[in-house]
């Protein structure tokens, strides 16, 4: 570590100490809100279980408790600024350190510090059982499905699938472009589920783009640009069963799907991709990560490399259907387990199907069929044995244990953050605003601080929809433009966070240096935010003056189509010029 790097790490350490003594001296972590459901009331008038009658908060005949389940009938829950503190700390300290185990501790043991008011037994079991029992309890579904998948791509590599596609793309993909619309493309097709999408698209194209020496930097964007982005703008996916889920009266679907022409963020990134790839130029720390890789052969250019080893056979027998076979099992597998945990079986349809499932369950479902019968068409195929099949199970795993220890700390931090009331607090920022049409890019900013700082999408919309549909109680344009706001802002945040899941995901699914993704898809991330923050201006004016729906989305994405690709020449011309100099 250098000495200005030691400094700045001082001086980091100075500021959480001197923060953590200002939070001791004020309370202020322990600062209250009115509860936003009940404001302490009790609505209930007779117990549903016994029929007797309540007294304050619980029944005189069965002792039930009958409080609101938000504050327990205080009428109060925690939420202050100090909220935002433990992901802050954990974000800067990962941003200097470029270490990212340590700076989620550290964030994870300020979060369980505040919480506990400064008790030390109390910030013990605050990190274990809320913050990290908690975490591995409610990821276990995700841990499992990348172990499977990571036990996937082992057996593809040991029957020579990658090298049978590998082959392939010699002959059909010559070009680096070529090589980045082919991940841009297979990214668009796996639009179920954004983790499914990462480490598919990763594991499939890392050989092509390696062959064309296109750094792993910019693997890691593609795959992250074209998982939560697509997810949210697909109706048949995870995310757009958990929006159905957040939004009340059942009207979530609906809702999703009218927001999908105003969703800029996720539109406007495609439409980035294509750009920036047809015009074969990259800025910020991307730029040297791709020159390494085109005049020197290095993939990673600085941090550690998450190249995991792995065994590939040189059998005569692979074919690119040893490639094609398990992929294809895999996402009708995945879709199955899906329809299958949101009740298709049980008389619902589709749709209401994927508005039900949990994809913590479905995806793991479908991940273990798709294992045992990729083994099985494999030995059925002789391209490996019965004891091959075995090896890769732990090579799988251990292929996986950097994606899931970041994770289980990434959402350990999310737990404290929460525990410290942070929605709250935010939907009380975002209740008592009064800014009309200009409330769409408010919301879109509020949403790209919150899932930033939390390091979740799912939890940022999840927080802010019933806000954004309390305030546009009338509905109309200006309510999905809200929606899409909530919407974009969440998928943008959470593209930029080094600690969401979904970054993480895509890091492991290129094997690049988690850091290094993170500071080369910052500017580009920023760049799309930017101008979408524009956008959702323009797009809450134009609603006074069109009503049409239909015209307003063409309008106002045509001007966003234009926006972008006149920003990347801007930024081309401006790029060009100083590397001249």
């Amino acid at each position: 570590m250098t000495k200005s790097k030691k400094i700045t790490l001082l001086i980091a350490a100075v500021v959480i100490i001197a923060l953590l003594v200002v939070a001791f001296v004020t309370k202020g972590a322990s600062a209250t809100l009115d509860c936003p459901d009940c404001d302490g009331a009790i609505n209930v008038t007779e117990c549903e279980d016994c029929g007797g009658m309540i007294s304050e908060t619980k029944c005189e005949a069965c002792g039930n408790s009958l409080a609101c389940e938000t504050c327990g009938g205080d009428g109060v829950v925690l939420g202050s600024l100090w909220a935002l503190l433990p992901p802050i700390i954990a974000i800067g300290l990962a941003l200097i350190t470029k270490e990212v185990y340590s700076s989620l501790f550290v964030g994870v043991l300020v979060g369980g510090i505040l919480y506990s008011s400064f008790s030390f037994t109390g910030t013990l079991d605050a990190v274990i059982n809320d913050g990290l029992i908690s975490a591995v309890a409610g990821t276990a579904g995700i841990f499992v499905f990348l172990v499977e998948l990571g036990i996937i791509v082992a057996l593809i590599n040991r029957a020579g699938g990658s090298a049978a596609f590998g082959r392939w793309a010699q002959t059909h993909i010559k070009t680096r472009v070529g090589a980045q619309l082919a991940t841009f493309v297979l990214g668009v097709l796996i639009f179920v589920d954004d983790y499914f999408n990462c480490l598919t698209v990763g594991s499939v194209m890392r050989p092509v783009t390696d062959s064309k020496k296109i750094s792993r930097a910019k693997l890691s964007y593609l795959i992250d640009a074209t998982a939560a982005p697509i997810c949210m703008i697909a109706p048949i996916s995870s995310w757009a069963a958990a929006v159905a889920g957040y939004a009340e009266d059942g009207q979530g679907l609906k809702l999703f799907i009218s927001a999908i022409p105003f969703n800029f963020y996720s539109l406007l990134t495609l439409v980035f991709i294509v750009a920036i790839v047809l015009m074969k130029f990259d800025y910020g720390p991307m730029k040297l990560h791709e020159k390494n890789a085109i005049e020197n052969g290095d993939l990673y250019t600085s941090g550690e490399k998450n190249e995991v080893p792995e065994v590939v056979s040189d059998n005569a027998k692979n074919s690119l259907a040893d490639l094609i076979v398990p992929v294809v099992l895999l996402i009708v597998s995945c879709i199955f387990g899906l329809v299958y945990v949101g009740g298709a079986f049980d008389g619902a349809n589709i749709v209401d199907a994927f508005a039900n499932t949990d994809a913590t369950v479905g995806l793991p479902w479908g991940g273990l069929v798709a294992l045992v019968l990729t083994i099985i068409y494999m030995i059925v195929r002789r391209t490996i044995s019965f004891k091959e099949s075995m090896e890769c199970v732990p090579q799988g795993f251990i292929a996986m244990v950097p994606a899931i220890l970041i994770l289980t700390f990434a959402t350990a931090l999310k737990n404290m953050t929460s525990g410290l009331g942070a929605k709250y607090y935010v939907g009380e920022l975002m209740s008592n605003s009064n800014l009309g049409m200009f409330l769409p890019a408010i919301i879109f900013l509020v949403a790209c601080v919150l899932a930033f700082a939390t390091g979740t999408s799912w939890g940022t919309f999840g927080i802010l929809i019933p806000i954004v549909t309390a305030m546009f109680p009338d509905g109309g344009m200006l309510l999905i433009i809200g929606m899409s706001a909530c919407l974009a802002g969440a998928v943008c945040g959470d593209h930029c966070s080094p600690i969401s899941d979904t970054t993480i995901m895509s890091s492991a699914g290129g094997q690049c240096n988690h850091l290094n993704h993170v500071s080369t898809q910052m500017p580009y991330a920023i760049t799309v935010a930017a101008i979408s923050f524009v956008m959702f201006i323009i797009a809450g004016v134009l609603q006074q003056f069109i009503t049409s729906f239909a015209l307003n989305a063409v309008i106002c994405l045509t001007i966003g189509v234009v926006l972008t690709v006149a920003t990347l020449f801007v930024i081309k011309a401006v790029t060009n010029k100083k590397t001249a100099k």
